[in-house]
């Protein structure tokens, strides 16, 4: 039994394309917190997250839109999930994906508390490997995985806390990379596994031999889904929309792996935009994929010995 900390984050700074702030309750309306408690998992729900008053400052980039805001958010997501850590597994309801350049940061204080590594599991269509220097559509929403490398060029933000190394982040699904994401991702160590790999090797080969890593290194690990990481064939209600995502089937196997794996320690759930569902399709998807993740099985397979 684990005992799951729902956090709301309403917020759509992060992109152009209103309405991932309604995340949060469309969440709840899909029954996210039944679907735990029928699993034998305790719950609570902290309601949504209310950041501070954004700070007066800018950046040289004048592409970039609502930074006062982000970072705000910034500051308060990072403080509500270095404290709910300890006292269970939070999951955070978004929210466009720049809530995870709180989340992940709340986590790697926790991890550095408890003298373990902190390892990110990154299931998006995108890299999200810009920095607020580097960003051209200026939507903070593409910056995360960056700042939660350390890297520079996100003046005016605070520093990212202990800063989380390339080989213990993954990326997996991803099929969406501009030029200059590239040129990053080649200058650090981070494992990508994007469609073509998954397409030649499956899904379970490459998300075990992470896992493996995580588990070998004594590691918390942080999961970011992003409704992108799903073909939008099956999950409309996002404003990135990618082709070539993962399967129904696919995507239910992750989780199952992750929950089979015990390793899982916070989640986030990103970019869903209930103003671009069907009847609340997609919402319900991820509830179910939630399901997955915390032990929802078809038919339950004993593990053997031999």
């Amino acid at each position: 039994m684990t005992h799951c900390i729902l956090i709301g984050a309403p917020l759509d700074e992060g992109q152009r394309r209103p309405g991932c702030l309604m995340g949060p309750a469309a969440y709840r309306v899909a029954g996210l917190a039944g679907t735990l408690t029928a699993l034998g998992h305790t719950v609570r729900d902290m309601g949504d997250v209310q950041p501070e008053p954004a700070p007066q400052v800018t950046c040289a980039n004048p592409a970039v839109h609502h930074l006062p805001e982000m970072i705000a958010w910034t500051q308060a997501l990072q403080e509500a999930v270095a404290q709910a850590l300890p006292e269970g597994l939070p999951i955070i309801m978004g929210g466009d994906h720049a809530l995870a350049l709180g989340t992940v940061a709340g986590a790697a204080i926790h991890a550095q508390r408890q003298g373990r590594p902190l390892f990110v599991l990154w299931l998006d269509a995108h890299s999200d490997i810009h920095t607020v220097q580097t960003t051209t559509s200026g939507n903070l929403h593409g910056t995360p995985i960056a700042y939660a490398l350390g890297l520079p060029g996100f003046d005016p933000f605070p520093p990212f806390p202990h800063p989380v190394p390339g080989e213990n982040i993954c990326m997996f699904g991803i099929r969406s990379v501009d030029p200059a994401e590239h040129a990053t991702m080649l200058s650090v160590d981070i494992t990508v596994n994007d469609m073509r790999v998954l397409d030649e090797q499956g899904i379970v080969a490459p998300l075990r031999a992470f896992l493996d890593r995580v588990r070998a290194a004594g590691g918390m690990l942080h999961v970011s889904l992003d409704v992108d990481f799903l073909d939008p064939s099956i999950a409309p209600a996002v404003g990135t929309t990618v082709p070539g995502g993962t399967t129904f089937r696919e995507a239910h196997l992750v989780m199952e792996l992750l929950h089979e794996s015990g390793l899982v320690t916070s989640l986030d759930l990103v970019e869903l935009n209930p103003f671009l569902d069907e009847r609340g399709r997609t919402a319900k998807l991820m509830v179910d994929l939630v399901g997955s993740l915390m032990g929802r099985k078809v038919f339950d397979r004993p593990t053997r010995s031999f």
